[in-house]
């Protein structure tokens, strides 16, 4: 690996992500508290509403962007316009989508309705942060990061300040478009002046990204069904509250992704580029991310498991006590979650991506049967066990079952080996 550069590149991402977080826990602390377990779980039935149709909207352009740039680099001014004019096309019917969607499922609950069309605009304004994968391929993030932490700190404000003011969940719930927008702007912005090519839209190139990015479309639905489904399930049998447990633990869960969604982006490039060279350092590379994000996971893991009553208390409140239990089980499931994204680079650099929506598919299946059995008896509790067993059948026993991409798992189990865990901290402090 190119470490000086990819972990300069990491720091930067990290660095400022950092900032994002601390500004994400504020918000969360003040949202949770104001909008209460039933308006909070409104807010975040709508996110994950929206989230079904992110998939579709992207197109599969986040997965295969960084490898065409690669693969490209004298069209590159091709591949990100005509990626830029795909996916804003794809969220304007995604809106439309959202909105009957939620006509048909929430009849007659008007504040569903208005809230989850609003939160689904952020579909058409998030198509523009694709451009963010340019600066992933040219290892140079840093623009892409403060460009994200500067929309990140001014739409926090604005969140803050609608919570003090008393206003609507409305004007909330378009938060996350006004976010995207400002880092979609600013980004074209910085890639004219970075940039070596101008955007522009080839119809030979969108056939050439639709062709690619399919596979992955399908797969990032059933990754989403696996990962939203359950407050959907909740919401219709459980109702607004019992979602707003849930989801406070599960973001009190995921509020370090950020460090493990860096690392992995950030190593990205330079393992596609060792298996393009074909130096050696291909598997060599992935054991070691393998390694790192693993047993990074589980050290994770275990102290928010013991510190979860503080954790939940500091973060969404006394009203929230039956948050904890919950947070207990479910934090479990990150460590099996990135092995699946660590197994997507491995994927992409096989060229072994028509077997995603295969691997997705099982685990969708195996995710819904599960929650319709347990969600309705156990709740919450019964929706954290299951993301767990989801993940780990899916990121790890799925890969024995389906045979071309048994070389991923091998590759994992080759990582367990602490050798590599401290060859990746030798080279964090540049030994």
């Amino acid at each position: 690996m190119k470490e000086n550069k990819v972990m300069k590149n990491a720091a930067w991402i990290i660095g400022c992500k950092v900032v994002q977080a601390v500004f994400h826990l504020v918000v969360t602390m003040i949202s949770a508290r104001y909008l209460s377990p039933s308006g909070y779980g409104l807010i975040n039935y709508a996110a994950s509403v929206t989230a079904f149709l992110l998939p579709v909207m992207q197109m599969g352009l986040n997965a295969i962007l960084v490898h065409e740039i690669l693969n490209r680099p004298d069209e590159e001014g091709k591949t990100l316009g005509s990626a830029l004019f795909m996916a804003f096309l794809s969220g304007i019917m995604c809106v439309g989508g959202v909105f009957a969607f939620t006509s048909v499922a929430n009849a007659g609950e008007t504040e569903t309705i208005i809230v989850c069309t609003l939160y689904s605009c952020l579909l058409i304004t998030q198509s523009m942060e694709l451009l963010q994968y340019y600066f992933q391929a040219k290892l140079i993030s840093k623009y892409a990061s403060i460009t994200m932490l500067f929309a990140y700190v001014i739409v926090s404000v604005y969140k803050i300040s609608l919570l003090i003011a008393g206003l609507s969940v409305y004007y909330f719930a378009v938060a996350q478009a006004l976010d995207y927008l400002i880092i979609g702007v600013v980004m074209i912005i910085i890639y004219r002046k970075k940039g070596t090519q101008k955007l522009s839209v080839s119809a030979r190139t969108i056939g050439r990204l639709f062709k690619k990015g399919k596979y992955y479309v399908l797969s990032a639905l059933m990754t989403t069904f696996i990962a939203q489904s359950d407050k959907i399930i909740m919401k219709i049998r459980c109702g607004d509250s019992e979602v707003g447990f849930y989801t406070g633990a599960f973001q009190c869960a995921i509020m370090t992704n950020f460090i493990f969604g860096a690392i992995i982006d950030s190593a990205r490039t330079s393992i596609l580029e060792s298996k393009m060279k074909n130096d050696g350092n291909f598997e060599r590379n992935m054991k070691r991310l393998y390694s790192l994000t693993f047993y990074l996971s589980l050290l994770q893991n275990l102290a928010i498991t013991l510190l979860a009553p503080i954790i939940i208390g500091i973060v969404c409140g006394s009203a929230y006590t039956e948050s904890v239990n919950m947070l207990r089980i479910v934090v479990w499931y990150t460590s099996f979650s990135y092995l699946g994204s660590v197994r997507d680079v491995w994927i992409l650099a096989e060229g072994k991506h028509k077997y995603l929506w295969l691997i997705n598919l099982t685990g969708a299946i195996f995710n819904f049967s599960m929650n319709m059995i347990v969600i309705p008896a156990f709740g919450g509790i019964g929706a954290a066990f299951v993301c767990v067993l989801t993940q780990f059948f899916t990121n790890f026993l799925v890969g024995f079952i389906v045979k071309p991409i048994r070389g991923s798992n091998t590759l994992f189990l080759q990582s367990l080996n602490p050798k590599y865990l401290v060859e990746m901290a030798k080279s964090l402090v540049g030994r």
